[in-house]
């Protein structure tokens, strides 16, 4: 298996099996003598992050560390990131683990220099423009999960623990220095983590294949992500020491991440509070929502997809596509509406509201009403 390379798009990414072993010449190529390295509570005590800390620790890098990081990190988690890290004299930060340790890593290290508070860097306009960015400190992105594609994103998704909304923090510098990808990181996975992350991966590449706007490299990349998904999250469901589609599974999350550059839709703009709100995984409600947010976009996305449906090796255009994500979904256990993933009485008219404010409903190829908004949550739930 070949499958190792040094990409640089659209940053500086070390991949393949066994190179979390080069983590102490990444922070040196980054700039960063004590590192502080960021993971959830899940995963502080584990071995692949046990092993990280050790070999930071012979590298003369010391073993600091912060995990109080919820799988929907807040701005609390933030600022108690925020003040760890300024007590503690780091000077660059390891984002490690799935969305929300890289999510929040990320943020750690942005605002770590920031005098304004941390909802002044809203992805709105221009509002990244505020921020000092000389005093962002480098960040070392190491995803332990195939999913969500943070480790090459400019943006992290915090909750306001007030108002329960999810926002979108923005700059072009929250880009990490260099990613490390592993695969043997992820092979300790559990099935539904696996499932949930691989379809976080699957609906970016779906979106961003989707989006109106013109980004023809986005595109080409969603198309080939959706191909190693189909490919290789079977493989990597089945058996989790399948290294080889551990592998492709980790280019299609970062393939993920690198196409929405081009736009998300509706599964992002409904999952975002349905997850902030309720809780959910937020892999695995956008893979509920899918199907629904399919049939919604239809007049608008048919031709694209009958064309991609030829290339994935799907018979029947659009509706094969739409028939493939029904029995992929149903092949790992994904629940089919959102009451069966846990979400009860939920509060529509607050979902209409802030999925129409999320920055995603921008790329959906059919506008976003308030009439189809409810219409197409109502079909999810």
């Amino acid at each position: 298996m070949q499958l190792v390379g040094n990409w640089s798009y659209p940053t500086s990414v070390k991949f393949g099996a066994g190179r979390i072993n080069e983590i102490a010449e990444a922070c040196k190529s980054a700039g960063i003598a004590k590192p502080l390295l960021v993971t959830d509570k899940g995963l502080a005590s584990m071995e692949i992050t046990t092993k990280t800390l050790d070999l930071l620790e012979a590298a003369g890098l010391g073993r600091g560390m912060f995990s109080e990081v919820d799988p929907n990190p807040t701005d609390k988690n933030a600022e108690a990131g925020v003040e760890f890290y300024r007590d503690g004299g780091f000077d660059g930060v390891i984002a490690f683990g799935g969305g929300s340790g890289l999510d929040l890593g990320k943020v750690i290290a942005f605002m770590a220099g920031q005098t304004r508070p941390l909802w002044d860097f809203e992805d709105i306009g221009d509002w990244w423009t505020r921020a000092d960015a000389d005093a962002i400190a480098p960040i070392i992105a190491v995803p332990t999960t195939a999913g969500t594609g943070s480790e090459v994103g400019r943006a992290s998704v915090i909750t306001n623990s007030t108002t329960s909304e999810k926002k979108i923090i923005f700059h072009p510098k929250m880009l990490p220095a260099v990613v490390i990808c592993d695969p043997e990181l992820t092979v300790g996975m559990p099935k539904f983590i696996t499932a949930g992350t691989g379809l976080d991966a699957f609906a970016h590449c779906v979106e961003a294949f989707s989006s109106p706007h013109y980004h023809p490299m986005s595109q080409g990349i969603a198309l080939e992500g959706m191909r190693l998904v189909k490919e290789y999250l079977p493989s990597a469901y089945a058996d989790g020491t399948d290294i080889e589609a551990r592998a492709h599974m980790m280019s299609a999350a970062a393939m993920g991440a690198t196409a929405f550059q081009k736009g998300l839709g509706a599964i992002h703009a409904i999952s975002h509070p349905v997850g902030a709100i309720y809780h959910t995984h937020h892999g695995t409600t956008n893979a509920v929502c899918m199907p629904a947010v399919l049939q919604f976009n239809k007049s608008a996305i048919k031709d694209r997809f009958d064309m991609a449906s030829a290339y994935l090796g799907i018979d029947g255009g659009f509706d094969g596509f739409c028939n493939y994500v029904d029995e992929l979904n149903a092949s790992m256990g994904v629940p089919k509406t959102l009451t069966e993933l846990g979400v009860k009485d939920p509060d529509i008219d607050r979902l209409v509201k802030d999925a129409l404010a999320d920055p995603s409903t921008g790329g959906n190829p059919i506008e976003m009403t308030e009439k189809n908004t409810k219409e197409l949550i109502l079909a999810c739930i």
